[in-house]
């Protein structure tokens, strides 16, 4: 049946607030706790642990201890445990749910479709567990055979972003596990509920002691720069901000630490004369709008070919303007607040010098006004190059359109940013569509399709957009390494 605000808030009183150290919960080592909101409202829904670096300290050598049982599992028993995570997430896809719309804001029915998309890791690394293979060959010269092996990297801290609570944290985790990896978890300060119940989850399957540990803080640059000095650490994964990646991979270059980046996006979404309006339309919201427009492969530039600019934006604005944006819990709205107020005046100003460079708001334009941190949905046309928004990633509810007369310009224009994690394509030519999708600098292409996001593609991006893949078959590869065995006869 699902829950209403009240029954989250209780939902939410009988949840783990601790930190999650070698299989047991405990209170901060300085006592200290921090807030969580609900942007909806901007009130306090709760306080969990704040962990200080000595709780981080407590973790890494809990997770080194344990890495050489867990890693020495079979893949078959890793392979179950994940299977069973898999099942007992989607027992509980109304708790879930509820705790992402709390926490984050996204209304309830797209919280459930997270659950949904975000258990799906831990069942596609639970299949991809059992299926880890070496090579064993004669050396081109005779006289030795060359074997390789495939081994856990070792322990490995994921940092995971607020949009994507539960399916940012999975994607990493249902990996790191299946590979044998211990793990450090830690989640964006806005949104650590989810993510304990997930931890929770893992506790009553019995996972062993200082395979998960569970280290939510505000501070998270001490934390990371104690973890990343500290030799047991092997391994960071961590999805967000390009600047914030940038220190991380500076940091992990005194240790040569391996790294996977998932960072920021500035998705171009490029509209053909020849597309089908009633796809590109369709598309155009799913690519812009899910998660109120805060997902790193939202639709950022739209390039729409001039002959065809006039009756997309009239179609996509009408789109908007149907929107309803409100509380997460109200069976009525569609779309939710942005996270906080920092990520609502980032938005706030980017229109605004936007239109103070020459574009035009065709629908919204502002902040809802009232209680908690919404922004309008909003069409922005004739955006100058000049503009901030042209080369910002907006991470908000704002499409932002420009045109274009032939193809060279539109890849031309599509290519012109330091980022390069997903793009978008609309033609009815296949031949043109691949054609371009292969030029286009982006590490995922959605060719007459508004979603790329897929446990079985390989997700990630290339320039500034970051490094490694998650998902996919590719994904549990970020947590091996190859082993090369010379063999002599």
């Amino acid at each position: 049946m699902g829950h209403d605000r009240i029954s989250a808030l209780e939902l939410v009183a009988n949840l783990p607030r601790g930190l999650y150290v070698d299989g047991r919960w405990r209170d901060s080592s300085t006592g200290a706790r921090s807030s969580v909101h609900n942007p909806a409202d901007g009130t306090v829904i709760t306080d969990v642990a704040d962990a200080s670096v000595a709780d981080a300290q407590a973790a890494i050598h809990a997770a080194d201890t344990a890495q050489k049982h867990w890693g020495a599992t079979t893949s078959r028993y890793r392979a179950e445990l994940l299977r069973k995570a898999f099942d007992r997430v989607i027992e509980r896809t109304d708790d879930f749910a509820a705790l992402i719309s709390l926490e984050m804001g996204k209304p309830l029915a797209e919280a459930r479709g997270e659950v949904t998309y975000g258990a799906e890791f831990l069942r596609w690394f639970s299949e991809q567990a059992a299926h880890l293979s070496g090579s064993y060959a004669p050396a081109p010269n005779g006289g030795y055979r060359i074997v390789t092996a495939r081994q856990p990297v070792g322990p490995a801290l994921l940092i995971t972003p607020w949009n994507f609570p539960l399916a940012m944290a999975t994607r990493k985790l249902g990996a790191a596990l299946a590979a044998g990896c211990t793990c450090l978890i830690k989640p964006a300060p806005q949104t650590p509920l989810t993510l304990a119940l997930l931890t929770q989850i893992f506790h009553e399957l019995e996972v062993p002691a200082g395979v998960v540990n569970y280290i939510p803080t505000v501070d998270a640059a001490a934390q990371s720069r104690a973890l990343m000095d500290d030799a047991r650490l092997r391994k960071v994964s961590f999805t967000g901000s390009t600047a914030v990646g940038s220190i991380l991979l500076h940091q992990a270059a005194d240790r040569v630490l391996r790294t996977s980046m998932e960072l920021g996006g500035n998705g171009p979404f490029i509209v053909f004369d020849d597309a089908d309006m009633d796809a590109a339309v369709e598309g155009a919201m799913l690519a812009k709008m899910r998660n109120a427009g805060e997902s790193c492969v939202a639709a950022n530039r739209f390039l729409v070919h001039t002959a065809i600019a006039e009756e997309f934006t009239e179609r996509l604005a009408a789109r908007f303007e149907a929107l309803i944006p409100g509380d997460a819990f109200d069976a009525a709205s569609t779309v939710g607040p942005l996270i906080d107020a920092r990520q609502l005046a980032k938005v706030t100003e980017l229109v605004d010098d936007a239109v103070a460079e020459g574009a035009r708001i065709r629908v919204g334009g502002k902040p809802s006004g009232g209680e908690g941190y919404f922004y309008q949905p909003t069409v922005v046309t004739d955006v100058p190059d000049s503009a901030r928004i042209a080369h910002e990633e907006i991470f908000g509810p704002v499409a932002a359109i420009t045109t274009f007369d032939t193809e060279d310009q539109a890849l031309e224009r599509a290519n012109a940013t330091e980022y390069g994690l997903a793009g978008y394509v609309y033609t009815r030519d296949i031949s043109r569509a691949l054609h371009f999708a292969e030029r286009l600098e982006t590490g995922m292409v959605g060719v007459n399709r508004g979603l790329v996001s897929d446990p079985g593609g390989p997700f990630g991006g290339v320039k500034s957009s970051g490094l490694g893949r998650e998902g996919g078959a590719e994904g549990i590869e970020e947590y091996l390494e190859t082993k090369y065995l010379a063999v002599q006869l």
